[in-house]
């Protein structure tokens, strides 16, 4: 029997590594320069921290989630998202206090009963963070910013932030009611999925994926015209700091995020030339959701981005990073006295670089070299009967074919010089 990767994930092959590590590299850097610092958590939870956290009514609870049940019977859940997890760390750890500022950051897979696509899996890689302990507006730009800087120093062109409030639990009761008063003639017309919503909450509506449902939410009221004063106060103060900064964004009163969790501040930065998959990342504010999952009322705003999406746009615009190893190979020609000794030149180069060598000592030189193409190698460090006698060795630039016989004490100097040219012509 052949076994293949389970629909919706993928594996990740030594050829296409280098630029997920590249992008994750760049997460942390970015992360770090921001003042946030990393945070991991389980990869599944208990079932209710999602069914509290994310919302009952969403589509991750009720279509997507990887549920099941551990030896003793309890409900377990693959984390569908991070932010749950994050928010449960803190208030298990004692961690969510007033007057405390949290800025973390994580990065790892997430997993969702979704259907494939390009950029879309079941098992994919989120890169998130959260600033927890302030309601202020200059928090929620912040985290915008975080997710902009990062997309910006890969030099993606065409991203857009799409901007929106979704009010608090004291504004938006009002506004659910008037979606329902919109709503009703269409009522019957609507998706299984919306017609529940109807009752248990509307704005879920608005994330719905189906055209028809799509077309009739297209002329809903504005959820900006129902804010109360506290969060039209708290929007206008975020946008007046994007502006202020110079980062363009665009309204759109019908973004609702997939979360229940979100209050006030909702945002995604799109990739304008990808069509129906052009959402990158996005988030907002969560002022109810530590309360949510058994802790005090502390505020919170973060955001998660798809690193796989982020992967497809820098491949299609060309911006792809990718990093050749600094391999060395090492290639001996002799008896077993310079076999001995190329062990030992192996070892050393491994303190500053990584080496490989061929395990066949029998393999000719040029069989060897060929060997070295095959792995990777840049540069080769050649040992013979005469270089050992010379305490020298051959370096060939395996590019250009040049070489040069040099002191083996200058070995560590020349191979330092190689990579650098490397880098800097790249």
């Amino acid at each position: 029997m052949k076994f293949q990767a389970p629909r919706g994930t993928q594996d990740f092959l030594p050829e296409t590594i280098s630029s997920w590590q590249s992008i994750e590299d760049r997460a942390r850097q970015v992360s770090e320069r921001h003042g946030y610092r990393e945070i991991r958590t389980p990869i599944f939870e208990a079932t209710e921290l999602f069914q509290r956290g994310v919302g009952e009514t969403t589509d991750i609870v009720t279509k997507e989630m990887y549920t099941f049940l551990d030896k003793k019977g309890r409900s377990l859940t693959l984390r569908p998202e991070g932010t749950a997890g994050v928010m449960r760390a803190l208030v298990e750890h004692g961690l969510a206090q007033a007057g405390r500022i949290h800025r973390l950051w994580y990065v790892g897979p997430m997993f969702r009963y979704d259907r494939p696509q390009a950029g879309r899996y079941r098992q994919f890689h989120q890169w998130g963070a959260e600033c927890v302990g302030s309601d202020h507006p200059n928090a929620d730009v912040e985290i915008i910013l975080l997710l902009v800087d990062y997309l910006a120093s890969f030099g993606l062109a065409n991203t857009k932030v799409q901007l929106n409030s979704v009010g608090h639990p004291g504004c938006r009761p009002a506004y659910a009611e008037k979606l329902r008063a919109y709503l009703a003639p269409f009522k019957d017309s609507l998706c299984a999925d919306c017609q529940a919503r109807y009752e248990k909450n509307p704005l879920r509506i608005l994330d719905c994926k189906i055209p028809h449902d799509k077309a009739i939410a297209e002329g809903i009221p504005s959820i900006l015209d129902s804010l109360c004063e506290d969060c039209r106060t708290h929007f206008d103060g975020v946008r007046r700091r994007l502006d202020a900064l110079g980062v363009p964004y665009t309204l759109d009163p019908k973004l609702v995020r997939g979360l229940d969790y979100y209050t006030r501040t909702a945002f995604e930065v799109h990739d304008l030339g990808r069509g129906a998959q052009s959402a990158l990342g996005g988030g907002g504010r969560y002022d109810g959701l530590i309360s949510d999952v058994g802790g005090p009322a502390v505020p919170g705003v973060g955001f998660s981005a798809g690193l796989e999406r982020i992967l497809l746009a820098l491949e299609e615009q060309g911006k792809i990073p990718r990093t050749e190893p600094a391999t060395v190979f090492v290639a001996r020609a002799g008896g077993s006295d310079v076999e001995a000794e190329a062990l030992q030149l192996v070892r050393e180069v491994r303190g500053s670089f990584s080496a490989v060598f061929d395990f066949d000592s029998e393999k000719s030189l040029g069989a060897q070299l060929k060997q070295a193409d095959k792995v990777g190698a840049s540069v080769a460090v050649i040992l013979g009967e005469d270089e050992l006698k010379g305490e020298q060795v051959t370096l060939k630039n395996l590019k250009t074919g040049a070489q040069e016989r040099i002191a083996r004490a200058d070995l560590a100097g020349h191979l330092a010089r190689h990579f650098t040219t490397m880098e800097t012509a790249r």
